[in-house]
């Protein structure tokens, strides 16, 4: 997948993570787009850490939005201090 579909899907997922996550979470669109991208990348290395996923193998996307899930609550953790 190139660079634009890489950002479209973490667009996707960034926002979905978002609207599931409950409380106010004032960011942007490019912060958005990074929390989605990263939500995949821990999914995807942490799947292959538990076994989940073998290498070369992405994490499928609700993997992704859970990974992007973590990654705000974390987010919103770090911003509160």
């Amino acid at each position: 997948m190139g660079i634009i579909g890489t950002i479209f899907i973490g667009l996707i997922v960034g926002l979905l993570a978002r609207f599931l996550k409950p409380g106010d979470d004032s960011m942007g669109w490019i912060m958005t787009i990074l929390l989605g991208i990263a939500g995949s990348l821990l999914a995807t290395y942490g799947g292959q850490a538990l076994g989940i996923y073998q290498a070369g193998q992405a994490a499928g996307f609700l993997g992704a939005l859970i990974g992007a899930i973590i990654l705000l609550v974390i987010y919103g953790f770090i911003k509160k201090r």
